[in-house]
Formats: structure tokens, sequence, C-alpha cells
């Protein structure tokens, strides 16, 4: 059964994935587009990818900038990670908070992230796997970030592995939104 929460961040939700269970194994239902669709979620899949993290990597925090955008779906269906998100509408009452839960393969819980938000992750343990269902292709040109250590978000560790690129991103302070 399809159960989605509403998150603090307007326009963001929790969903957990139907999970079916047999002397097989385990199958999870990761999209399906008249479940959203019923939910005045607008979502339609151009893309996805996934990503194999060692514990303590840091991905993040990456969006797209207009007109080549998206909302994203996101879960992990192997391991667990500490997944974020940031509002980045400067016309929304929630710019600039953050929100974060644990997604793993034993809860089957997704993000649904809207436009216009920053996101990002922390691997809890090795090889875990975050999968990705996003709106747009990505193009090089709008790819963008804000540091991820810059919003207030406690990542609970003392060595993150973190990219040169992400590293590089300008604060959430000095960043200056498009959306």
């Amino acid at each position: 059964m399809w159960q989605f929460e509403p998150l603090p961040l307007q326009g963001a939700f929790l969903i957990t994935l139907p999970e079916f269970v047999d002397d097989r194994g385990v199958f999870i239902k990761a999209y399906q587009e008249s479940i959203f669709t019923s939910r005045q979620l607008e979502f339609r899949m151009k893309e996805s990818y996934c990503s194999v993290s060692h514990k303590d990597v840091i991905r993040g925090m990456h969006f797209q900038v207009p007109p080549y955008d998206h909302s994203k779906v996101v879960f992990c269906p192997q391991g667990s990670i500490l997944d974020v998100i940031v509002d980045l509408r400067k016309g929304s009452p929630t710019y600039g908070h953050h929100h974060s839960e644990v997604l793993s393969a034993a809860n089957h819980r997704a993000f649904f992230i809207p436009k216009g938000f920053a996101h990002g992750f922390k691997s809890l343990e090795d090889h875990s796997i975050t999968y990705y269902l996003v709106s747009s292709e990505h193009n090089s040109s709008a790819d963008d970030g804000i540091l991820y250590n810059s919003f207030g978000m406690d990542w609970d560790t003392v060595q993150p592995i973190l990219s040169a690129r992400d590293l590089s991103f300008r604060t959430l302070e000095a960043f200056r939104s498009p959306f």
C-alpha cells in the first residue's frame, strides 16, 4: 500500500513504497504514474540513475537550474542513507530550511522532491545504493549545488568523504536562487 506523508517543506513527501514479500524474496514498486497523479503530484520520469557509496560518503547538495530543473523520486534499495533536502524556492515560507530522513532497504521509503530543492545524502553503510527517478534529463550547463555544510545540517560524521566538485559549491548564503 502506498503511503504519502507530507514533509514540513511544502510540496515534498516521504513515501512508503509498496512491498510484496514471498518465498522468493521482496518486490518493491518505486513508481506508478496513476498514484502520483491521484495525489496531484506532477512527475514524469525522463531519466533514471543510481549511485553506490561507501559509509560516510556525502553526495550533494545538487540541483539543476531552470529551464532544466527537475523533480525527483529517491530511494535506497540496498543499505541505508540519510537523505537531505533543502528548499531553494525564494518565495517559499520554508526557503533555506532542510529536512532529512533515513531511507533504506529495510524501510522501503522514498522522497518525492519537487523542483526548486537541493538534494544530497550521507551513506550510512558501505555499498549503499541510491536510486533516482528524475523528471528531466541531465544538462551539465544547468547542473549546480550548494555547499553541504552551509545550511545548518548536522551530518554526524567527523571525516565525511566528498568530491572536489561538491566541496567547491558556494554556501546557501551566497546562493541567489533562480527558483
